[in-house]
């Protein structure tokens, strides 16, 4: 069964060498402590990236020894992302991490043109997601980065959660991905049925590999099977998905957060598509989702090295 509690996470990642990590802006306590947490339990390697005096400063004030640990100095936010960004391109890192500034800063680096970390594919955020009354751990994609996303950009945010999903939980079996909607059927008035007909016929023509994909599905249809067995939906996706693309980001964004802060789910977010990945996490994040993302990331980083995903 697939689960990401912290302990089986943890044990997964025991043998692996930690991931030398660039923490964007680590200016206050919340992020140095993320940081001591991540590098005791053995999954990053911490590169301090931001201004050096504010960093040190923040760091007594927290109590976190980082006289081990490589700093770089930045004048600012905007060039503490655009130098962590460059020692992702160069290699020099393997994963990047958000400190105390605002996404938009760190993505905007990252996906600058001459950066060096773009892909082919569309940058895109998943949410890995633990929730009790659920049989197995699933992700939620894309909750955090692209706002509408077209049938184009859908096409690489379930790519990009299914090489997630094989890091993760390895290439034997392949993850069911539901493509959501407000209804299981096609509408030409619904424009994500209509995107999610295409999904379907695009993996059937092997534009999208690795997965099962079926869609449209209403929430319910999609993760339990007694709702999809009462309105007839036969589908080997239907009540197992193992991925739910959503619509928009607002879809995402408030499902995520239903099952974190409502129904007491545990989460890590990263961000994918790119050479290496992105930690992003909220300010409103506890310490135990800041260490799985770290995890999570360190996985991610790890098969990427072996060839297991691109």
């Amino acid at each position: 069964m697939n689960s990401f509690d912290a302990d089986t996470l943890l044990t997964r990642c025991r043998t692996l060498a930690p991931a030398r990590t660039a923490i964007v802006h680590a200016v206050s306590a919340n992020v140095l402590q993320a940081a001591r947490e991540a590098h005791e339990a053995g999954l990053i390697t911490p590169v301090l990236v931001g201004p050096a005096a504010r960093t040190r400063e923040a760091a007594e004030a927290a109590g976190v020894d980082i006289s081990a640990w490589q700093v770089i100095d930045a004048e600012h936010s905007h060039d503490a992302a655009a130098k962590a960004v460059a020692l992702a391109a160069a290699r020099e890192v393997d994963a990047l991490m958000k400190g105390s500034l605002h996404s938009d800063e760190l993505m905007g680096a990252v996906v600058k043109s001459d950066a060096g970390l773009r892909t082919e594919r569309r940058i895109s955020h998943a949410f890995l997601i633990d929730q009790e009354s659920y049989s197995k751990a699933f992700i939620i994609t894309d909750a955090a980065v692209n706002i509408a996303p077209d049938l184009a950009t859908k096409v690489d945010i379930v790519q990009n959660a299914v090489d997630l999903w094989h890091a993760l939980f390895g290439a034997d079996v392949l993850p069911k991905v539901a493509v959501l909607a407000a209804v299981e059927t096609v509408s030409p008035k619904m424009i994500a049925t209509l995107d999610a007909a295409a999904l379907c016929k695009m993996a059937d023509r092997g534009q999208i590999t690795g997965c099962l994909i079926d869609g449209p599905l209403a929430f319910d249809n999609a993760i339990s099977v007694e709702a999809a067995r009462t309105k007839g939906i036969v589908s080997a996706v239907a009540g197992n998905a193992d991925i739910l693309l959503v619509p928009n980001i607002e879809a995402g964004n408030m499902l995520a957060k239903q099952l974190i802060f409502l129904s007491g789910a545990e989460a890590a977010g990263i961000v994918l598509g790119a050479r290496v990945p992105i930690i992003l996490t909220s300010r409103a994040d506890s310490q135990r989702a800041r260490l799985l993302s770290c995890a999570v990331a360190l996985l991610l980083a790890h098969a990427r090295s072996q060839g297991l995903i691109k």
